[in-house]
């Protein structure tokens, strides 16, 4: 029976934590350990992969993969639906479909992305509501090219993160924080003065290299998210 990718993670993870791999230390490369594990290239990959994940190993073209000198600590989060978070907190939840249209990607979405001048996207602008107060903007756009059937739902009555959850698996998620000034929108939708201090996330998610959907969430303030590692 061929070794699996969790078999060999776990004697490499040994190894390094027992010391046989010392930090810095050079791995051998995936044809050998493959050939070392009696399993094909793929199953060490994948395993490479995860110990690369983990922060344990980092793996460079060209130069192999080595021990890292000081293992990386990742953290952790859940992003659940925005029904669930407001629920979960005691609110009653609501939510409103502000405007939806569908256009080109822009000069800025297709860079981002790596889009073609010719792919349409749905652009929504959604609220979301924890017991009649603003809770969060949504601002999202839908690769149509990936996701057709978005271009005939009906988003009055279903977030589009809602819907895509249980429409469209996706294989890779981006994830950036940051903090926005309010401008004049964000100060109408999200009942605050212009210039203050607001929580964005931004989130972009393909399948299999193919952009799916791109969203800035922008929350009311006071919001905080809780992370652990």
């Amino acid at each position: 029976m061929s070794t699996t990718y969790r078999e060999v993670k776990a004697d490499i993870l040994r190894q390094i934590t027992q010391g046989e791999l010392a930090p810095g230390s050079i791995l051998p490369n995936e044809v050998d350990l493959a050939a070392s594990y009696g399993c094909a290239r793929a199953t060490v990959n994948r395993a490479m992969r995860e110990l690369a994940d983990d922060g344990l190993i980092e793996r460079r073209r060209k130069a192999g993969s080595r021990v890292r000198r000081n293992p990386l600590r990742q953290a952790k989060f859940n992003i659940p639906l925005v029904q669930q978070e407001v629920e979960e907190q005691g609110s009653v939840y609501r939510y409103a479909l502000v405007s939806r249209d569908i256009a080109p990607a822009s000069d800025r979405l297709r860079a981002r992305l790596g889009l073609q001048s010719s792919d349409r996207l749905l652009h929504l602008i959604c609220m979301h509501y924890a017991d009649d107060a603003p809770y969060q903007y949504e601002n999202r756009w839908i690769n149509l090219a990936a996701t057709p059937d978005a271009e005939t739902f009906d988003f009055s009555q279903t977030g589009p993160n809602e819907w895509l959850v249980k429409q469209v698996p996706f294989t890779d998620v981006q994830i950036s924080f940051r903090a926005i000034q309010a401008d004049a929108v964000y100060a109408e939708h999200l009942d605050c003065a212009r210039g203050d201090a607001l929580f964005q996330v931004e989130r972009t998610t393909r399948q299999d290299d193919e952009p799916v959907t791109f969203v800035q969430l922008t929350y009311r303030q006071g919001h905080r998210l809780t992370t652990r590692y």
